[in-house]
């Protein structure tokens, strides 16, 4: 069965966003569980949370992806502002635990003003304290790859890697997939040697098994562009046959998909979630 939602917006209060995956027509969600590009500023009530996961469990919504903010840099070379984010991680880890929630994403960071070694062990040093401040917690943590923009670190599973082994290969941490970050760092997977390359490397340097969600996005960018940009699925230059191909993977086509793919209204999203049924099971 495909397993597909969309990013959907908390407005309001944060258990109004499983209406708006329900009424979508959504098996599986992403949301933000506070302002994505603020500070902390509060924290969820035992009503919130207690709404939240009865609400979740009556949607039949499985899994629940909480993404970071966009604030936290789990790499930052400024000791001050990497000590903020180790912070605010853990309280976010420690909230999405306790909203029942499966996984918890985020983006490597960045090591601006510094270099890419530097930056993973500060990553490493980061998870550290953070994966033992929950050592209890359910929530798994997964790293996304990036296009290779600037200096933002996780453009490549060699990256993963390092950030597994130096931790012991712990549990609950693992990978989510975006294929238009894939495309613009380099990997061809509008074609079926892309993607099949795309599968063994990621089984290779973390073991396929750590892969939990794919971000499914496509991009107008060219290929190796390092270039951040999502358009429509099979509106760019993954289209309809890469992502045909994705969908259908037998080591992916299990996997939680989530849209994040530009948006207005609902009727965006309506449309994308169509578009990607209408590849899901065909060869």
């Amino acid at each position: 069965m495909l397993n597909l939602g969309c990013q959907v917006s908390i407005a309001g209060n944060i258990y109004d966003a499983v209406d708006r995956a329900k009424h979508l027509g959504c098996n599986t969600m992403q949301i933000f569980a506070r302002n994505p590009r603020q500070w902390r500023k509060s924290s969820l009530t035992e009503y919130d949370i207690r709404i939240f996961k009865e609400k979740v469990k009556a949607a039949g919504i499985n899994p629940v992806v909480v993404h970071i903010p966009y604030t936290l840099n789990l790499a930052a070379t400024k000791e001050s502002f990497h000590k903020i984010t180790i912070r605010e991680f853990t309280q976010d880890f420690l909230e999405a635990d306790q909203l029942g929630v499966e996984y918890l994403v985020t983006h490597m960071g960045s090591y601006k003003g510094s270099t890419e070694e530097r930056g993973l062990l500060k990553i490493i040093k980061a998870l550290k304290k953070i994966l033992t401040a929950g050592k209890d917690a359910k929530t798994t943590i997964l790293l996304e790859n990036t296009s290779g923009s600037g200096s933002w670190l996780g453009y490549k599973f060699s990256h993963h890697r390092f950030i597994l082994e130096q931790l012991n290969w712990p549990q609950n941490l693992g990978l989510c997939l975006d294929t238009a970050h894939c495309f613009a760092a380099g990997y061809p997977i509008d074609n079926a040697l892309g993607v099949n390359a795309l599968v063994e490397e990621i089984d290779r340097e973390v073991g396929i098994e750590r892969l939990k969600v794919i971000h499914l996005n496509d991009t107008q960018e060219k290929l190796n562009s390092l270039k951040d940009r999502h358009c429509d699925i099979g509106k760019g230059n993954i289209g309809k046959k890469g992502f045909g191909l994705i969908l259908n993977h037998p080591a992916l086509r299990n996997l939680p998909f989530i849209l994040e793919t530009p948006k207005d209204n609902e009727e965006d999203d309506l449309r994308n979630m169509a578009a990607v049924k209408e590849l899901y099971g065909v060869h």
